[in-house]
């Protein structure tokens, strides 16, 4: 392959990437907008569809103060998509979990899309799927690492994980 050619994949790669981000923030707000969530609610109803999660993991992953936290977790909880439970482990931990309602939404508006996706990977070639691999593991590493760099220089805390998922 030509330099030239290279660059000009590479380039395209890249403007793609922009248009994809772009297109799936536009997806998550239609999706917020349906079911009246804002853009931090949304970030902790995906980080909650992981597993149970104390306030505390929610705060520092959704960048909030634990009051506000505490805040945002009762507006879910009214609206019937979370739920406060003791945690089995250590009954004085209290854990935020998904309700079945939640799911439910996050199926109605992400189920089709994964579904559609799972379809678009079922097609390819197991040595195309590792690349692409790859590349996400590579590229996921290096957008934290410049999230991280861009909250260092505003004296913000550095995520202690990357955000999965949607809701």
């Amino acid at each position: 392959m030509s330099s030239a050619r290279r660059d000009d994949l590479i380039d395209a790669i890249g403007s793609t990437i922009m248009r994809w981000q772009d297109a799936t923030q536009a997806f998550d707000e239609a999706v917020g907008a349906k079911l009246e969530l804002g853009s931090t609610e949304r970030h902790c109803l995906s980080f909650l569809h992981e597993g149970p999660k104390t306030a505390g993991a929610i705060a520092e992953t959704v960048a909030l103060t634990p009051a506000a936290v505490t805040a945002m977790i009762d507006r879910l909880e009214m609206r019937g998509l979370v739920e406060r439970r003791r945690s089995a482990e250590d009954r004085r931990q209290v854990q935020v979990v998904l309700t079945d309602m939640a799911m439910t939404a996050a199926m109605k508006f992400y189920g089709p899309i994964a579904k559609e996706g799972a379809a678009l990977l079922e097609s390819m070639p197991t040595a195309d799927l590792e690349v692409i691999k790859r590349f996400f593991d590579k590229a996921l590493a290096m957008q934290q690492r410049q999230t991280d760099r861009i909250r260092a220089m505003a004296g913000q805390k550095p995520r202690a994980r990357q955000w999965r998922g949607k809701l």
